[in-house]
């Protein structure tokens, strides 16, 4: 990072924690573009999909939602069950239909973002939303 860089991400910090926010506000307002709102339609349909993708049947509606977020044909969705700990799970919209590709679960450190960040774009997950993964679960909020 050039020295420059540096003096502006610093004063930009300290400009933020000025107005009250922090670099972690900051960081997830760059999720905002993809985060969509979690309407009863959306719930419904991705209660349904989270619910097939599991071995252990539970309903649609015991699927707790944090976060929905979508990129392109890409989609993941924070959920919690009552069978199972919380978890990332992506999607990918083949012939207009979602599928089910993998789920991200546990506890990360901030430190491990790159590698969250490799991983979901391994799965094939665009960018942005391989970053906002990452960014929210190790976030604190």
């Amino acid at each position: 990072m050039s020295a420059f860089v540096g003096f502006l991400w610093r004063h930009a910090v300290i400009g933020l924690a000025g107005l009250g926010l922090t670099p972690a506000f900051a960081a997830n307002m760059a999720c905002d573009p993809i985060k969509v709102e979690m309407t009863k339609a959306r719930k419904q349909a991705y209660g349904s999909l989270v619910v097939s993708a599991m071995n252990n049947k539970i309903k649609p509606a015991q699927v707790k939602f944090s976060t929905i977020m979508e990129s392109g044909n890409w989609s993941a969705v924070y959920v919690s069950t009552p069978i199972s700990d919380d978890g990332m799970m992506f999607f990918q919209t083949v012939n207009g239909k979602k599928q089910f590709r993998d789920v991200w679960g546990g506890y990360a450190e901030p430190s491990e973002k790159p590698e969250l960040i490799a991983w979901a774009k391994k799965l094939g997950a665009p960018e942005i939303l391989a970053r906002c993964f990452a960014e929210t679960v190790t976030s604190d909020e």
